[in-house]
């Protein structure tokens, strides 16, 4: 349980009534978005209340109609996922920070340099990123920046999305333990079965990843493994 000291207090306003609840701000903001956590572990005190300061607990009618229960923890529940929870300037930052991981991940798996059809390497467009002065939103989503992240880079960094279809030889003795590798990386298009128990595929992969794919494939064969770009649009 978080104790009263180190609480936030987590307001909402529903139905014409005004409720608040007293909570970990960290524990808070994790079921806020999504995590199943024990509303006991979350709550400082087990209660909603019209006014936590001066103790008034909000009644159970109150409760009845604006979230369709009595429950207390129901209803703080509610209120965390509908409600305003503070943000700490260093759980911001913090979460600035992952996404722009998420980011330069991203384009580091799916652009290449369009020249070389080469990927470039994720320090190069974190360096890209901070030259050009890019931005992250900490509350916007990830697949929602990375249009904007890509114009903000493209004067510092030939860069464009690729994708890449490649066809892979495996010999029988690998075939059946190459699937799980295959299918991490992308659209399997064809697969055809040899006479002599080898498999052929074909494989839609993001640009960035042909190197990671080939790779794998050649420490899974030993080497033994023969590949083909077939088209990269």
């Amino acid at each position: 349980m978080t104790s009263v000291d180190e609480a936030n207090i987590i307001r909402f306003k529903s139905h014409g009534h005004n409720f608040e609840i007293m909570a970990d701000n960290a524990k808070a903001l994790a079921v806020k978005s999504g995590a199943n956590l024990d509303m006991k572990d979350v709550l400082a005190v087990q209660k909603v209340f019209t006014d936590s300061r001066k103790g008034m607990p909000a009644s159970l009618n109150a409760l009845k109609e604006a979230f369709g229960t009595d429950d207390p923890l129901e209803a703080a529940k509610i209120i965390i996922q509908k409600g305003d929870v503070p943000l700490t300037a260093e759980y911001k930052n913090n979460l600035k920070e992952q996404k722009k991981k998420q980011i330069i991940n991203i384009i580091h798996q799916n652009a290449v340099d369009p020249k070389t059809h080469i990927p470039h390497p994720a320090q190069r467009i974190e360096a890209a990123l901070d030259e050009a002065k890019f931005r992250v939103d900490e509350f916007k989503d990830v697949n929602q920046q990375i249009d904007d992240a890509l114009k903000s880079i493209r004067p510092i960094l030939p860069i464009k999305f690729e994708t890449k279809e490649i066809a892979a030889k495996i010999p029988s003795l690998y075939a059946a333990k190459s699937y799980p590798i295959i299918n991490s990386f992308g659209k399997k298009l064809r697969e055809d079965w040899q006479t002599d128990g080898s498999l052929v595929v074909v494989v839609e992969i993001p640009g960035g990843l042909e190197e990671e794919f080939h790779s794998k494939l050649n420490a899974l064969c030993h080497g033994d493994v023969e590949t083909k770009i077939l088209n990269i649009r």
